[in-house]
């Protein structure tokens, strides 16, 4: 076990901040308790389970198993302390008050390109609740139990990952294009991994160059991974049109209208995303859609 405390330079809403990690409310790999937020992720370093408890300006971190220095290493950018938003002075007044109200609310990056890839992979084109379904699943078979005084499960190794035959996720609800997407990312995580160490746009970019992620795949990894605040899930189900309806009262279910609205806001774009989501501003509602509707992964 090691310990750390990591200081806030400024307001840090811990639950919502991370929220954007998490995979449901019961996440195999992530969980919110009484005790504190606890994380179960891996790194070249090894797996590890991370205990972030906040504290007024500071959050002590606690950590277990043999990535434990560098998962407490990783708590500072994974809480957002480096999140820089470049002197954010909106003028709208929808997102100037939501600013206001929810700037505690940071972009985290978690470096853990492959765990977020693997994770939005299995929400292209179904429900949320299929999705959340098989990486419970996904989890619970070829995961392993995480370090420390948890049940929380590690993700599954790439390696391991990468050598699942098809008609294992088959039997998950994993088809045959998802599945091979998952296998390849897998094959590939360290390759992957390593584009945390990239320029965000560069990395941003390198991800669009896997096959089968596409740029809502891509803008998923990059907020939560790489702290991207620019990143727009282009071909998502719902923002379109909760963000237009959020910025000019009318909803409009496309996407060029998205980047229309946006285009003020140009590097800070999926912070305004995310402000509009913590709000819980949503257009309404006429019916149930399959979400994401990333017709341009290849």
């Amino acid at each position: 076990m090691q310990q750390r405390v990591v200081p806030l330079p400024f307001p840090i809403d811990l639950p919502g901040t991370l929220s954007a990690l998490r995979r449901g409310a019961y996440d195999p790999s992530l969980r919110f308790a009484a005790d504190g937020i606890w994380r179960a992720s891996r790194s070249p370093a090894g797996p590890s389970t991370v205990r972030l408890v906040h504290l007024g300006d500071r959050v002590e971190a606690t950590a277990w198993g043999e990535g434990a220095e560098a998962a407490l290493d990783a708590v500072p950018s994974l809480v957002g302390v480096h999140d820089d938003d470049g002197g954010f002075d909106p003028q709208h007044p929808v997102v100037a008050r939501l600013w206001r109200d929810f700037s505690d609310r940071r972009v985290p990056r978690s470096g853990a390109v492959t765990e977020a890839l693997v994770a939005s992979v299995l929400e292209q084109r179904v429900t949320t609740f299929e999705a959340r379904r098989a990486q419970t699943q996904l989890v619970a078979r070829w995961g392993e139990d995480a370090p420390g005084p948890t049940d929380l499960r590690l993700p599954p190794d790439p390696e391991v990952l990468a050598g699942v035959a098809y008609y294992d996720l088959h039997v998950l609800g994993v088809e045959r294009k998802r599945a091979d997407t998952v296998r390849r990312v897998a094959a590939n995580a360290r390759r992957l991994d390593a584009l945390g160490m990239l320029p965000v746009p560069e990395a941003h970019q390198r991800l669009l160059h896997t096959t089968g992620v596409g740029p809502w795949t891509a803008a998923q990894v990059a907020l939560v991974a790489l702290g991207d605040a620019d990143a727009v899930s282009v071909g998502d189900a719902h923002i379109p049109a909760d963000v237009t309806y959020a910025l000019t009262g009318e909803a409009v279910d496309d996407d060029d209208a998205l980047l229309e609205v946006l285009e003020p806001f140009a590097g800070q774009r999926g912070r305004v995303i995310r402000l509009i989501g913590a709000a819980g501003l949503h257009a309404p509602r006429h019916g149930p859609r399959y979400a994401p509707r990333d017709i341009r992964d290849q």
